[in-house]
């Protein structure tokens, strides 16, 4: 065993124990891996903000006996084909040169990861983050490179600048001010987990990020562990809003890990959201939300502000909810 090796297994284990020691001592019940799921609650979609109809289309996937991966892909793939969705694909709002760049990822049951950063020009890029994942032997592709990599597997080329997008951008230069808009800017980010007949769960973070942000800026949507991260075992989570916040805690990672100590969704979004307040006790410019789900198919959401949303597709049922925020009361 290498150097490297050693250490990495070192570190692991003693996240291990330093997990298992904090479970123990707030007297949360012990994960246990081959715990039954309750079928009642699967299949199921759940998104970040009201995508109804991405949802609708991802569970109609899973109704064919498609994969949580194939639900996944075809769900987000209707936020960025929407022209009126200015945060995500074709119509997504610019930087400020005028540039629409789209970050994506993918994550499915086994662990595998697939993503794009800084891509231009084409528009699924939830299927192109796919297409990482299963055809080549890495996980992240960036900026010329990705986008080369698309064209080389069919995706065509086009301008995401919409005469729209165009307008508010030139609209936006007037003044040149960069203070992003709560529950605005970020929304419609997608960020999509499910659930298959099978139990077995899957997600796909997608977004044309901040806009009006500078140039080569990426933020949580297509980083592992913040944006989107899926334990086959525990649970999945996924976040949107100010990435830059969850990056800095590991948002999505976070809430598996807090499930995998045995909080429940809800409990696990609503502490990962608090470490991020006492991280910035003096700021409340900006928002952050959550969604999660664990492996009986209980689901939790948690948000800085009012505002945020999600959508779920369970037991044949499509509803948008308003969860809970921090800041209520404060």
């Amino acid at each position: 065993m290498n150097r490297r090796k050693f250490l990495q297994n070192t570190a692991l284990s003693g996240l291990g124990l330093s997990v298992g020691a904090s479970a123990l001592a707030k007297g949360l019940p012990e994960f246990n891996p081959n715990a039954e799921t309750n079928t009642e609650n699967q299949p199921l979609v759940i998104a970040t903000w009201n995508v109804e109809r991405a949802v609708s289309t991802a569970w109609d996937v899973l109704q064919k006996g498609g994969s949580a991966l194939d639900a996944i892909e075809k769900g987000c793939n209707v936020e960025e084909e929407d022209p009126a969705n200015s945060s995500v694909g074709y119509g997504g709002l610019p930087d400020r040169d005028g540039n629409v760049t789209l970050d994506a990822c993918v994550m499915d049951e086994k662990g595998n990861y697939g993503s794009v950063v800084f891509m231009q020009n084409i528009v699924n890029a939830i299927s192109v983050a796919r297409k990482v994942m299963e055809e080549t032997p890495h996980v992240l592709l960036a900026g010329k490179g990705a986008e080369e990599f698309a064209v080389s597997q069919g995706f065509k080329r086009m301008n995401l600048l919409t005469d729209s997008s165009k307008k508010d951008w030139e609209e936006w230069q007037i003044k040149s001010e960069y203070k992003p808009i709560i529950n605005i800017e970020n929304h419609d980010t997608i960020g999509m987990l499910a659930m298959d007949k099978d139990g077995n769960l899957s997600g796909g973070c997608t977004t044309s990020g901040l806009a009006y942000k500078m140039h080569g800026r990426v933020g949580d949507s297509p980083i592992i562990g913040s944006g989107l991260f899926v334990d086959n075992e525990v649970g999945a989570a996924t976040a949107t809003g100010l990435g830059e916040e969850v990056l800095k805690t590991v948002g999505s990672f976070l809430i598996v890990e807090l499930m995998r100590q045995g909080r429940s969704p809800q409990q696990a979004c609503e502490e990962a959201i608090a470490r991020i307040m006492e991280k910035q006790k003096d700021r409340r410019d900006f928002q952050v939300g959550y969604i999660a789900v664990n492996k009986k198919g209980e689901v939790g959401a948690y948000s800085i502000h009012k505002g945020f949303c999600y959508t779920i597709y369970q037991n044949g049922e499509n509803k948008k909810v308003d969860p809970g925020f921090y800041l209520e009361g404060k």
